[in-house]
């Protein structure tokens, strides 16, 4: 069964995480979130993976490679403008006109029954079946009116008050027969939710949904990246210790993963669902909460708070900080003393003096320098990066 990634989107509402990484790189549990969906694929029996790229595509592919490792083979089409997102599938016709396909975004994480919604459409006639999830607050997706025989008769994106005449939002994936490449036109942008659905619908041309049972998100925001996060750490099966571990009377429990060569001081405290990346020292009397992840080659200094909080790599946490419900980049550094609030998002190789504070739902941009005593209560942006926070 083939599958399409559509890896395009800069990520802007990401930022200012997605100037390092591209979106699908983003890492969740320490690995790139694009991986797990890709295993997520491969334990459902879709083995031939087309994507396609856009914004920092080669970082995705350099990552992937063939995808032999995931027992799949990947192939790639990258977009020289941005397409849209039926325009971007429609880029790699080549590889998806022999037989029907699904079609994912790359930001997706979800443990949802893929098999079973091809099998729906196989077993059906419309050119497209939508997977739909049932909502509390469907604003930020395409909404449905579905029949009791599965047929969408309406299809609505991102509807504002008074126009929500349905809860069920589809999720972004969908099952197409190869003739749906007939209503995409060649070489210009085109979208499935704005253009390739209501031009079906107005001529009558059958649409099927089926509701999608389990976890879904588009990892668009830092909110739906922590959640991603929390959903991927409660599937945590237990502990596992990778290689050479070191501690002295630390309290530890589980689960935890912990990467090879990490180091825990005395008197600490970890309680899971907790990861944690290789050649990590942790030093005396530091509580790691549930709901946190931590990368490889990072710092935390004795007396300090992380807690459902997020760190890249090569991040170093100062004596005494408290980090809480953050997101922090590679290779940021936050001094001693230091209180980061829930919400905040840092990014990359920023530094972060002594004493300060980086208020609720801030966040910092890449390489920028806060002074000691600092109290940060607005975003604070790097004019030498893009400063746009809106779209894909």
């Amino acid at each position: 069964m083939k599958a399409c990634i559509m890896c395009g989107g800069a990520g802007t509402r990401l930022r200012p995480l997605t100037f390092k990484h591209p979106k699908p790189s983003i890492p969740i549990l320490n690995k790139p979130s694009v991986r797990h969906l890709i295993e997520h694929l491969s334990r459902e029996g879709f083995n031939e993976i087309i994507m396609t790229l856009g914004y920092m595509g080669e970082r995705i592919e350099e990552q992937l490679g063939d995808g032999h490792m995931f027992g799949v083979h990947i192939d790639y089409v990258y977009e020289k403008e941005k397409m849209g997102t039926a325009g971007g599938v429609k880029n790699a016709e080549q590889y998806l006109k022999n037989e029907p396909f699904i079609v994912l975004g790359g930001d997706h994480v979800l443990n949802l029954d893929l098999r079973e919604m091809y099998r729906f459409h196989e077993a059906n006639d419309a050119l497209v079946t939508i997977g739909l999830l049932s909502i509390d607050d469907p604003r930020e997706f395409g909404i449905a009116d579905m029949d009791i025989n599965n047929r969408i008769h309406r299809f609505l994106e991102k509807p504002k008050a008074g126009q929500i005449f349905s809860n069920l939002a589809s999720t972004g994936i969908y099952v197409c027969s190869p003739e749906i490449f007939d209503w995409i036109p060649d070489n210009k942008k085109y979208d499935f939710a704005k253009d390739v659905f209501p031009a079906m619908l107005a001529a009558d041309e059958k649409i099927n949904g089926v509701l999608v049972r389990g976890k879904w998100t588009d990892v668009g925001s830092s909110a739906a990246y922590r959640q991603a996060q929390r959903w991927m750490l409660d599937a945590l099966p237990g502990t596992t210790i990778e290689g050479n571990f070191t501690t002295r009377n630390a309290r530890i429990r589980g689960p935890l993963s912990i990467g090879n060569n990490v180091c825990i001081g005395s008197n600490s405290s970890l309680v899971g669902p907790i990861v944690i990346g290789e050649n990590t020292v942790i030093g005396d009397s530091v509580l790691i909460g549930p709901y946190s992840v931590i990368g490889a080659n990072c710092t935390i200094e004795n007396n300090t708070k992380i807690l459902s909080s997020y760190l890249f790599d090569g991040v170093s946490i100062g004596k005494g900080s408290n980090i809480s419900g953050a997101v922090v980049a590679d290779e940021t550094a936050i001094g001693e003393k230091c209180n980061l609030e829930n919400g905040t998002v840092i990014g990359h190789k920023v530094t972060i003096g002594d004493d300060s504070t980086i208020h609720s739902g801030v966040k910092i941009w890449p390489e920028v320098m806060i002074d000691k005593n600092s109290s940060i209560k607005e975003t604070v942006v790097n004019s030498e990066y893009d400063t746009a926070q809106e779209g894909s």
